[in-house]
């Protein structure tokens, strides 16, 4: 097995690990009385992720591996640590908005609303450019762009309707 097949195998596993918990997370929070927003574009986005590892087995599962970007993709993994642990039962995959409750300020969130869609964004970049392919960095990050501008769009909205979001 090539070390960018191994790569690819344990981003697939992160990936499939975080659909489960967000799952779970996402229960918790609907039996809490939280509802979920921006639905009709969920569908898009995990399509557009499946895609994207697709596209890298497809396509990189035997190509040499460029250390820069692939140290720099696995230093994104304590930011994504991070938000995890900041957001708790809190994480998902979806946009839940839990009425009443605070926005979440502590953690990466006391210096940008966002921190987990920029790391995903300099994730779909940084693992292609470290498999050697530019135009797979390139075609996703440009997707991810185009799905972001309507769920940051939402999940803004939904926060600032539930009081959420100052």
């Amino acid at each position: 097995m090539s070390a960018a097949a191994i790569i690819l195998a344990l981003v697939t596993l992160q990936r499939l690990g975080e659909l489960v918990l967000a799952r779970h997370n996402t229960q918790l929070l609907l039996a809490r009385g939280a509802v979920e927003v921006g639905a009709a574009h969920y569908p898009l986005l995990v399509a557009m992720h499946a895609a994207w590892l697709i596209a890298l087995w497809v396509y990189g599962y035997d190509q040499p591996v460029d250390p820069i970007p692939l140290v720099a993709f696995i230093g994104l993994q304590g930011l994504r640590g991070w938000v995890l642990a900041t957001l708790g039962l809190r994480w998902t995959t979806r946009i839940i908005v839990l009425p009443g409750a605070p926005l979440v300020a502590n953690g990466p969130y006391r210096y940008v609303a966002h921190p987990n869609y920029i790391v995903v964004a300099a994730e779909v970049a940084l693992l292609p450019l470290a498999l050697h392919l530019p135009w797979i960095a390139l075609v996703f990050s440009a997707l991810n762009a185009a799905v972001l501008a309507v769920r940051i769009r939402a999940e803004s909205h939904a926060l600032a309707a539930s009081g959420g979001l100052g």
